[in-house]
């Protein structure tokens, strides 16, 4: 149960990321307030999560998780170059994520 509380705070932590984008530096009151629940929620399921699992794991796997999604979604979203390289280093951070998984 762990794994998903995280896994679910990960996905959070894209949308706060990506709703950073769209506060236009909190000048916007609905995109604003849906970001700041985002961070939240986040920042929550994260602290459940580390109840069970160790702290270093969890924050990589949170971070990784934040990280592939944002960098997918700023590709998918806002046109963001998705180079050879680019990609590899996406894939590079999965692969660690899942290592990281796999160990604990």
């Amino acid at each position: 149960m762990a794994w998903t509380i995280l896994f679910v705070a990960g996905l959070m932590e894209i949308g706060w990321a990506i709703g950073l984008k769209y506060t236009e530096g909190f000048t916007k009151l609905v995109p604003s307030v849906l970001t700041l629940l985002s961070m939240l929620g986040s920042i929550v399921l994260l602290g459940l999560a580390l109840k069970t699992l160790p702290i270093g794991t969890a924050y990589a796997v949170w971070t990784g998780i934040g990280a592939v999604g944002t960098a997918a979604l700023g590709i998918i979203l806002f046109g963001e170059p998705a180079t050879a390289l680019r990609l590899s280093s996406i894939g590079l951070i999965v692969a660690g994520i899942i290592g990281l998984k796999l160990v604990t």
